[in-house]
């Protein structure tokens, strides 16, 4: 059973890729092209609004593979800087500072650091 699981692993692993891609070009889109548009939209040129420009131009890359350990060294530092900054200050616990989704994505962009893009990605290594 377990030598069947490892033969899918690069194809789990590409999924991932894509998936947590598609999230990230989603943020972008929506905070920088106000595409299906939540309650934040930053103004143009602040802070968040270069953390967008980052989250549409990497969540791209990501989702096609495109140096993938790379930018996900990049986002894994981005969710990191995005929790300590907005969510840290109203307290320590991800549960009461609504953090959790920050700290989630940060560690999976830190495990597709050392994991590779898996399947179906454009740069494998």
């Amino acid at each position: 059973m377990e030598q069947k699981l490892n033969a899918w692993q690069p194809y789990a692993l590409g999924l991932l890729r894509i998936v947590l891609g598609l999230v990230m070009l989603n943020f972008g889109l929506a905070k920088i092209f106000h595409f299906h548009a939540g309650v934040f939209m930053p103004p143009t040129g602040s802070m968040p609004w270069f953390a967008a420009l980052i989250e549409l131009i990497l969540g791209a890359a990501l989702l096609i593979g495109l140096q993938t350990r790379l930018v996900a060294f990049v986002l894994s530092g981005e969710m990191a800087f995005a929790y300590f900054i907005a969510h840290f200050p109203k307290s320590f616990f991800p549960t009461e500072n609504n953090g959790a989704l920050a700290v989630s994505l940060c560690f999976a962009f830190l495990y597709l650091v050392t994991a590779g893009g898996g399947a179906f990605a454009l740069t494998r290594k």
